[in-house]
């Protein structure tokens, strides 16, 4: 919710905020009621997928305590250090061409540039990158489905 403290004004939560007061302007359990609560709850699935693996990589690289706050990035968040926000960038953009870290619907979100900021701050980024290359490793044509998943489901929207 936008009054969240860790919300973040970012495209992809004005997305998922738009569906939801779309949604609720529905008539509720209408066929479109029910269209845009299934898409709600899809990106919000996705979203806490893509979380989950960068927890479990940030935790695989030691940070077990500081892995929630590594990826807690609310609208007072700021870049560490302005000379890393180009390298931070083009990782984040490696990570995505070269992993399945996230999905293949995906576009990247501006909260992830946040902590790869903060990796590279901790000199950790490099091997962030190693790990989710053999985690989440990029096989090409098989698109990329959140764990558990037994199908793809694409939406037409930015990251979580």
């Amino acid at each position: 919710m936008p009054h969240d403290v860790s919300h973040t004004e970012a495209d992809d939560d004005r997305i998922l905020y738009n569906l939801i007061v779309v949604r609720n302007q529905q008539a509720k359990d209408s066929e479109e009621w029910q269209k845009l609560n299934y898409d709600i709850y899809t990106l919000r699935q996705i979203r806490r997928e893509v979380r989950s693996r960068w927890k479990r990589i940030l935790e695989d690289l030691g940070f077990q305590r500081e892995a929630d706050s590594l990826l807690s990035v609310t609208k007072l968040s700021t870049i560490s250090d302005s000379k890393n926000t180009r390298k931070a960038r083009e990782m984040l953009l490696r990570l995505a061409e070269e992993t399945n870290i996230f999905p293949t619907s995906w576009e990247l979100s501006e909260r992830y540039l946040f902590v790869v900021d903060r990796l590279i701050a901790l000199d950790a980024a490099e091997e962030f990158f190693k790990i989710a290359s053999r985690t989440y490793p990029k096989k090409p044509g098989v698109p990329c489905l959140a764990d558990g998943e037994k199908e793809l489901h694409c939406l037409p929207f930015p990251s979580p």
